[in-house]
């Protein structure tokens, strides 16, 4: 009994390691630069008028000013969007570990751009400073939930998983907090700010080497069970680990072979239909819950509630506190509830949330008690987006996709998301402005229609092997004669592994 405690507590170990190397290049970094670039705009601005003023003698309009600063910071998602679209790629072409260590080079690029653009006297420094993070960013982003859904066993993989979430938590925190002008928040030291992200690169590049490939990739891809075997064992200590390693050789048969796929076929096969409609209402179109939304009406309620609008950035370490939290709780229950559970309650609460804000914003100079309210509801949204679709859409990628169609998931995945993250950054003043404070019965209207779906049609995917997901899904994809065919093939070729 002590021997597989001590076997358990050596997994653990490993495992929190390499959720640690990973976390710090992967969604750590993506955090940081989605909160960072919020303190030094001021300072930023005026970069761009005294360099225009020295280079052309005139002072630029304002409107030109605003124009250039929006790009600063909508061209990251484009630089994302470019990174992500390579993920899939590079990911099978030099592995997990390779891939993960090369996205570190253009984060390393651009923070020396950005770096260097005030003593260089060049503000497009900063605009491709910014590209380069926004593609180091995306491939790390998508390799790090990759990555980590692989290393794990399958009573961890959730857990592991979820770890990718606080990692993006940490990050907003850490670019929040740098952001004080306590610490780099200040005209003098914004160069230094924007370069900040070099440090978690270099940490990353420091650390990763000494962890090996996924097991997963190893066996299925590389066809390397000596290096699986041995991977697994780094991993998750000396135990007798079979059981796991016959449910890749088993997903391996299941592939017959075949390469990975591309984006076109997940679209075009009818194996992964229902796959693909879970990945793009559920993880794809995360967007649509609405945080950045809240986020940005955070600060006036804050305001109408009596808090000093000095004190607003220390109100934001506060939101940071929160979400990091609530992943945390997410992690302690993920494999408890179960992933379906957590996903379809947590959208519920949101869209409960949204619509009792909706009606507080709209009440919010008739009572003095209503910017209260609006505060609290804030904080319930911000508690039910950590524990529920924040850290389980990190895992779901992984669990219901066999590894030849994997890779291409997480392009889509990432795609998606960046793309919706670029054109809601451009169309959401036009948003608020058109609709004030009912715009979040759009973001509503979609948490809703989430909590349904996960509630009457997606499989629990919590303690289950791919296979048996594949076979939850296939009840999905396939009807009568069609169907038993796929599942009899399915479990012919578990049989087959499992005699072998």
């Amino acid at each position: 009994m002590m021997t597989a405690f001590a076997c358990k507590l050596k997994m653990s170990y490993n495992l929190f390691l390499l959720a640690f190397a990973l976390g710090i290049g992967g969604g750590f970094q993506y955090g940081l630069q989605v909160s960072v670039i919020n303190s030094p705009a001021e300072y930023i601005k005026s970069f761009i008028h005294e360099t225009w003023v020295r280079r052309y003698g005139s002072s630029a309009t304002e409107e030109l000013i605003t124009l250039m600063w929006s790009f600063i910071v909508s061209i990251y998602s484009i630089g994302g969007l470019l990174g992500s679209l390579s993920a899939g790629y590079l990911s099978v072409r030099f592995g997990r570990k390779k891939t993960m260590l090369l996205a570190n080079i253009p984060t390393v690029l651009s923070a020396a751009l950005m770096g260097l653009s005030r003593l260089c006297g060049s503000f497009e420094m900063i605009i491709a400073g910014r590209l380069f993070s926004g593609v180091g960013g995306g491939l790390a982003l998508s390799i790090h939930l990759m990555f980590a859904g692989e290393c794990a066993p399958r009573n961890l993989r959730g857990l592991l998983a979820i770890t990718a979430s606080t990692a993006i938590a940490l990050g907003k925190f850490t670019g929040f907090a740098l952001g004080l002008r306590e610490v780099l928040g200040v005209d003098a030291l914004w160069p230094v700010l924007m370069a900040a992200h070099a440090v978690p690169a270099l940490v990353q590049l420091l650390t990763l080497p000494f962890f090996p490939d996924s097991p997963r990739y190893l066996l299925i891809d590389k066809k390397d069970k000596e290096g699986c075997i041995k991977a697994v064992k780094q991993l998750w200590g000396d135990g007798d680990h079979m059981a796991e390693i016959d449910d890749m050789l088993a997903e391996q048969e299941a592939i017959h072979g075949e390469k990975a796929k591309s984006v076109c076929d997940l679209f075009r096969d009818q194996a992964v239909r229902w796959q693909l409609i879970t990945l793009s209402l559920v993880v794809s179109c995360m967007q649509f819950i609405g945080v950045n939304v809240v986020y940005f009406y955070a600060y006036n309620v804050f305001i109408k509630a009596g808090i000093p609008h000095a004190q607003t950035h220390y109100v934001s370490l506060g939101i940071g506190i929160t979400e990091i939290l609530t992943t945390l709780v997410s992690g302690s229950l993920i494999e408890r509830a179960g992933r379906k559970t957590l996903l379809w309650k947590s959208h519920t609460v949101m869209a409960l949330a949204l619509g009792l804000l909706t009606v507080t914003l709209s009440l919010q100079d008739s009572f003095s008690w209503v910017p209260y309210c609006s505060v609290a509801l804030i904080f319930i949204f911000i508690m039910s987006f950590g524990i529920g679709p924040a850290g389980i859409s990190c895992s779901l990628p992984t669990e219901i996709f066999i590894q030849s169609y994997r890779p291409a998931a997480f392009v889509l995945n990432g795609a998606s998301n960046w793309t919706l993250l670029f054109i809601l950054g451009l169309l959401f003043p036009f948003i608020v402005e058109g609709l004030g404070s009912f715009c979040f019965i759009i973001f509503l209207i979609y948490c809703l229609s989430t909590a349904i779906f996960v509630f009457l049609v997606m499989p629990e995917t919590k303690g289950k092997t791919i296979l048996q997901v594949m076979e939850e899904f296939n009840r999905l994809n396939y009807r009568g004669k069609k169907r038993q065919t796929a599942l009899q093939q399915s479990n012919c070729s578990a049989m087959t592994v499992t005699r072998l």
